[in-house]
């Protein structure tokens, strides 16, 4: 079955042009508030936190700032510890997920850890609930040096002192039902390809990183989310989104090589989370507590082994 059954946009076997980005990006429509949802609580971190705005999307006739959220106290004498959400932008549990920990855990950590969480990498994404930017651009394919995508080339710059500093870095992710009612159908279409039925995961799962694919750490979260939330079971192939299952609950991808947000540094202990809020198993509350309950499981792993940190791949 080819893309255009699936797809309202463009020519069957033709990639999209810059008509067809343009009459996709017309049909988005805001659906939620980047400054009200988001922005007014990363304000308020203020008083606990070093706050600062570390780019700014330009989408005529929209901008949006950028914020990073820093330990206050930074040391070099400390590891550091990155979290990511919204790198797509629709991930709803990754962004709240996300100003979750920072609000109600991450003091816990004070004074042990120098963190870096950016909660929303893409603005216009989240508002639109949506994986692509407006150039229907995906943000999380696009984690290199001269990115075409603002908000990945944004954070690449921000990451980039630490690139070789960090421990950690988790990113916080979702795979929804749209995913495949939606966005793999434009993916195809927007390339030119076929667009191939798939399944949806029922449950949260973590993408390793196949180049330093640290198994424990991966488990380690596994086993803390667990308690929250149900871990996916793989399908009748052995696979998570066509992957082969690793590790109960783990898949693996190259995540530099295919420019994803977790490559961007050489941390030692990186995944990306994925939690399902489509569930009937889940709530809106389960998916923020699983992103929290993984930053946590991902910080106190890595603060628990700084021997095996040192080891390069």
């Amino acid at each position: 079955m080819t893309s255009s059954a699936f797809y309202p946009i463009g020519t069957p076997g033709t990639p999209w042009g810059p008509t067809e980005v343009a009459q996709w990006r017309a049909r988005q429509t805001r659906q939620r508030s980047y400054a009200d949802e988001v922005q007014g609580r990363i304000e308020a971190l203020r008083a606990h936190f070093d706050v600062s705005e570390y780019g700014r999307l330009d989408y005529a006739p929209e901008s949006y700032p950028l914020y990073a959220v820093r330990s206050r106290g930074w040391s070099d004498a400390l590891p550091v510890m990155l979290v990511t959400g919204g790198v797509h932008g629709y991930e709803t549990s990754g962004v709240h997920g996300a100003l979750q920990f920072l609000e109600r855990d991450a003091a816990h950590y004070a004074g042990r850890i120098n963190l870096l969480c950016v909660p929303c990498v893409s603005p216009w994404g989240y508002e639109r609930i949506h994986r692509w930017n407006p150039d229907a651009l995906d943000p999380n394919r696009n984690f290199r040096e001269h990115s075409p995508a603002q908000e990945s080339a944004a954070l690449w710059q921000l990451l980039a002192p630490l690139r070789h500093a960090a421990r950690m870095h988790i990113d916080l992710h979702e795979t929804t039902d749209s995913d495949e009612s939606e966005f793999r159908p434009a993916l195809a279409a927007r390339d030119g390809k076929t667009s191939e039925p798939g399944t949806i995961p029922d449950g949260f799962y973590l993408c390793a990183d196949s180049a330093r694919p640290e198994p424990a750490f991966q488990q380690a979260v596994i086993a803390a989310v667990a308690k929250v939330t149900h871990i996916a079971p793989a399908d009748p192939d052995g696979t998570i989104i066509g992957s082969p299952v690793v590790a109960h609950g783990v898949i693996e991808y190259a995540c530099r090589k295919l420019g994803l947000c977790a490559g961007i540094t050489d941390a030692p202990y990186r995944t990306t989370t994925e939690v399902y809020p489509d569930s009937p198993r889940a709530t809106p509350a389960q998916c923020n507590d699983a992103q929290a309950a993984a930053i946590r499981a991902a910080i106190d792993y890595a603060l628990a082994h700084p021997a095996e940190a040192s080891i390069k791949p």
